[in-house]
């Protein structure tokens, strides 16, 4: 018996469906307007509007605003929500931090980095960065080369330490690993699984009747989140993969 058609298909963004910080390719970008025609489709990242905007909206190409209707864009883990409203994506909420917990974030991450060694003095681009709703730390800066941030920290072991060190220092807020060079900070409870969660309350699609697809999915992965709420997910390792995963899915449609 096959599993029934998914009525919302959900990604990750940076390897997932394009390379880290970089755009996707007409191919993603060609998917997914197939995609919208038959399905919702949603994306849900840690990095921030302006990346959404930049890696997958300005590449869609001329769209007409009924299919980007279906489009629900999650920047920065959930902490944010945007619609297309017939003219332009605009917020339905946005969980942004306060001020004071910026600053305690945005101290404790470069104090707990120095300290541990971690924080590089010949970054490429900031290693700190404000996105409102979340606080990110980019260990070799926010343009560093996909090569350079794959071989950063492969085990895992040199971001762990970090998010150990720093959690501790803000009780009130939620500090966890995001991609292979990052850690980001929202409001306590605030994930990946919270943005689903909000998904499926927004758009009345049950969790169940969602698919996910994340380079992540792995217990500690920014996606894991995804998959321990139940949601039905499938591992993917880069955009190529991903692709031909959709060329399988689109024939079932």
């Amino acid at each position: 018996m096959t599993a029934p058609a998914p009525a919302l298909v959900a990604f990750d963004l940076d390897d997932t469906l394009a390379p880290s910080k970089g755009t996707i390719s007409r191919r993603i970008a060609d998917l997914l307007v197939a995609l919208l025609h038959k399905a919702d489709v949603a994306i849900i990242s840690g990095g921030n509007e302006q990346q959404f905007r930049t890696q997958v909206i300005a590449q869609l190409g001329d769209v007409d605003a009924a299919v980007l209707a279906r489009l629900h864009l999650l920047p920065t883990c959930g902490t944010r929500y945007l619609r297309h409203d017939g003219v332009d994506f605009t917020p339905l909420y946005a969980h942004d931090l306060s001020v004071d917990e910026k600053s305690a974030a945005l101290t404790a991450l470069r104090e707990e980095a120095e300290r541990l060694g971690l924080w590089e003095t010949e970054p490429w681009g900031d290693i700190l960065e404000d996105r409102g709703s979340q606080i990110t730390f980019s260990a070799l800066g926010q343009r560093a080369p996909r090569d350079a941030k794959h071989d950063w920290d492969p085990t895992g072991a040199k971001r762990e330490a970090l998010r150990d060190a720093v959690a501790p220092r803000l009780p009130g807020l939620e500090v966890r690993s995001g991609g292979s060079t990052s850690i980001d900070i929202t409001r306590a409870g605030i994930d990946k699984a919270y943005g689903m969660q909000r998904l499926a309350e927004l758009t009345g699609i049950p969790l169940a009747s969602m698919l996910f697809y994340g380079d992540r999915l792995d217990e500690g992965g920014n996606d894991y989140p995804v998959l321990a709420l139940g949601v039905p997910s499938i591992a993917v390792d880069g955009w190529e993969d991903t692709a031909a995963r959709l060329d399988e899915l689109l024939a079932g449609l």
